[in-house]
């Protein structure tokens, strides 16, 4: 465990939301949220006044309203969004290159052999912020420490224009007090199940066998297993390989006739062989993702031997994907698609037949 190495996430507050009220006056210690309003919408991003209602992003458009009944929608801007996330960056690079993009609006940095030679990464952090404060009108939070995983907990702990230090003879401490809810990579559905097992924070994850957490969690428990004890040993990555490509399209109203469900699993295959296309990527595996209407979520995947490119090629799969699924009775309300594991990837693995996989994401439920 290297505990020299000095890593910042930097974390924009409610990045979409506040860039609409620095634009527009207007907006300014109102309610908003970016995203559409109306039945089948979703909240995209919230602004901190709308989160005091329990507004959150990634909430039915219909249910925020509810919660909070003179919110402002607001109709996103993701080319400002880029934009501004680029000046964002412009301001990493005066101390770093070696910055790992996680969105828009968050970013690893490893200050560790710095550009300023400041000797403190919290000084580093502390500047960043003052910058993108004075120099975009817009707050960002900041947690340092020794590793990927402490950083991005230590950016979350006092949000908003948080600013927060994990330092190696603290952290075991301080993740034994961690409740198992904050931990990175465990959703609802991970620690519904970790409390099942009797894990409510760090320290009874720490206690827990590494056997007994990969027995339950697969490949993650490993990853549980290391962080309960302030192991994270990935490096900070200025170059990040596309792993995958996808689609999904939210509809209208609920289906569950089966021609509807065909007919709209057609049209997000059509549209990410485009995307393909347009990536020129070559991935092995696909995978279907559908959320039912009561938001329940599940995946199903298949690996082959040759590239998915076309829609001849994928379009029949899917179709054995979706026969996996009982729509008939859960009515559909989202469908996607994507294709992973780039051909380069899997050139030297001898695949000799489709292979069947539940997928599992050490960082999603």
């Amino acid at each position: 465990m290297n505990t020299k190495r000095k890593i910042i996430h930097i974390d924009m507050d409610a990045f979409y939301a506040s860039v609409e009220q620095r634009d527009n006056p207007e907006l300014r210690g109102k309610p908003v949220a970016v995203g559409h309003a109306e039945k089948r919408g979703v909240v995209a991003a919230a602004s901190y006044e709308a989160r005091k209602f329990g507004v959150r992003s990634a909430m039915p458009s219909q249910k925020a309203i509810k919660l909070c009944p003179q919110l402002i929608f607001i109709e996103g801007r993701m080319e400002v969004y880029k934009s501004v996330s680029r000046q964002i960056h412009e301001i990493f690079h005066d101390y770093t290159d070696l910055i790992e993009p996680i969105s828009l609006d968050e970013a690893f940095l490893d200050v560790t052999d710095n550009k300023k030679g400041i000797e403190l990464a919290v000084d580093i952090a502390r500047e960043i912020k003052q910058r993108i404060r004075e120099e975009l009108h817009l707050v960002a939070s900041a947690g340092v420490s020794y590793n990927k995983f402490l950083a991005k907990i230590a950016s979350d702990y006092r949000k908003p224009d948080g600013l927060c230090t994990i330092h190696p003879d603290q952290a075991q401490a301080f993740i034994d007090h961690l409740p198992i809810e904050s931990f990175w990579g465990v959703g609802p559905v991970t620690a519904k199940k970790l409390h099942l097992l009797g894990v409510y924070n760090g320290k009874t994850l720490r206690e827990c066998s590494r056997e007994m957490l990969v027995r339950q969690f697969g490949k993650a428990g490993n990853i549980y297993y290391e962080f309960a004890r302030g192991i994270d040993n990935r490096p900070v990555e200025s170059v990040r390989v596309r792993k995958s490509i996808g689609c999904e399209h939210t509809l209208e109203k609920d289906i569950s006739l089966k021609s509807s469900v065909i007919i709209e699993l057609y049209h997000v295959a059509c549209e990410l062989t485009e995307r393909l296309k347009a990536k020129d990527f070559n991935g092995t595996t696909l995978t279907l993702k559908i959320k039912f209407n009561d938001f329940v979520q599940i995946t199903r995947s298949l690996s082959t031997r040759k590239s998915l490119r076309t829609l001849d090629e994928i379009l029949p799969l899917a179709k054995t994907l979706l026969k996996e699924v009982d729509y008939e009775h859960h009515p559909v309300r989202l469908i996607g698609l994507s294709v992973s594991n780039p051909k380069e990837d899997t050139d030297e693995q001898h695949v000799n037949t489709p292979q069947w996989i539940q997928l599992k994401l050490p960082f999603s439920d």
